[in-house]
C-alpha cells in the first residue's frame, strides 16, 4: 500500500511565509528558507511553495527564493504561483523544483496542462484547484480565491486528469484556515472519480482531522500550513498517531 504523505505548505508573499483564514487576513509565519530546512529535518514527505501573490500581481514566481529553498531540501519540492508557460516551468525545475503547481493559468488556457505534461512528464504537473461550496455546488475560484467561475470542481478535475496532470491539490476555501477539518466528503468523491493522487488542503486543526481525511476523504496526501508553522502539531507526533491508527506513513 502506498504511504500517505504529509506536506507542509509555504505560502509566500513578498519573500516571507504568510498564513490567513479563508484566503484573507494574512499574518507573518517566518522565513521560508529556514522553515523549509526545518520541515525536511522533521520528517515532512514533501514541501509545497506557493507564491500566493504572483498571479494577482502579474509577476513570476521568485526563482531565486526557489533556489535558496531547494538547497535546503532532500525531499520533493513543488512550486506554484504565476506559472503560465513551458519556459516558466523550465526555469523553476532548473532552480531545484521537482514539480510545479498551476491553477489560474490552467483554467484560462487548459492546453497548458497538456504542454507541460508532454514536455516534463505528468509526474511533474500538479493542478491546484481552489473551490467553494455555493448552494450545494462546488465552484472553482481563481487568482488566490478572489475570482469565482462557473466551473464545477468535479468536471474540472476530470478534465485536468485527462489532459495529463499527475496530481490534484484541492483546497476548500470554506475550510481554509478554519481548523475545523478538511472537506472530506468532496475529497472522497474526487478520489472515487479520479485515478490520480488527490492532495487535501484547507482545514487542518488537529491530528484527528488528518486521520479523517485519509480514512474518510480517501486523500493520498494532506497539506497544511499554520498548524505546522506555529508548532500546534509536530510532524513526528502526527505520523506516530497516524501509524497507530493503521494509516501507512513514512516514519
Amino acid at each position: 500500500m502506498l504511504t500517505k504523505r504529509i506536506i507542509p505548505c509555504l505560502d509566500i508573499k513578498n519573500g516571507r511565509t504568510v498564513k490567513g483564514v479563508n484566503f484573507i487576513d494574512l499574518r507573518d509565519a517566518g522565513d521560508p528558507v529556514e522553515l523549509a530546512a526545518a520541515y525536511a529535518e522533521k520528517g515532512a514527505d514533501e514541501l509545497v511553495f506557493l507564491d500566493i501573490s504572483a498571479t494577482e500581481e502579474k509577476r513570476k514566481t521568485l526563482a531565486k527564493l526557489v533556489l535558496d529553498v531547494a538547497e535546503q531540501l532532500n525531499i520533493p519540492f513543488t512550486v506554484g504561483g504565476g506559472i503560465s508557460s513551458v519556459e516558466d516551468v523550465d526555469i523553476l525545475l532548473k532552480n531545484g523544483a521537482d514539480k510545479v503547481s498551476i491553477n489560474s493559468s490552467a483554467v484560462k488556457r487548459p492546453e497548458l496542462i497538456n504542454e507541460l505534461s508532454e514536455k516534463f512528464g505528468s509526474q511533474c504537473v500538479v493542478v491546484a484547484i481552489d473551490a467553494k461550496n455555493i448552494d450545494g455546488k462546488w465552484k472553482v475560484h481563481l487568482v488566490g480565491g478572489k475570482v469565482p467561475t462557473d466551473l464545477d470542481l468535479f468536471d474540472w478535475a476530470k478534465e485536468v486528469e485527462q489532459r495529463g496532470a499527475g496530481e490534484i491539490l484541492f483546497t476548500s476555501m470554506d475550510h481554509d484556515g478554519t481548523k475545523n477539518g478538511f472537506a472530506d466528503e468532496a475529497l472522497a468523491r474526487l478520489s472515487e472519480e479520479l485515478n490520480i493522487p488527490i492532495i487535501a488542503s484547507g482545514g487542518a486543526g488537529n491530528i484527528q482531522h488528518f486521520q479523517n481525511t485519509f480514512q474518510i476523504g480517501k486523500a493520498d496526501a494532506a497539506l497544511a500550513a499554520s498548524v505546522f508553522h506555529f508548532k500546534e502539531i509536530e510532524i513526528s507526533d502526527l505520523k506516530t498517531q497516524l501509524k497507530s491508527a493503521g494509516i501507512p506513513v513514512r516514519i
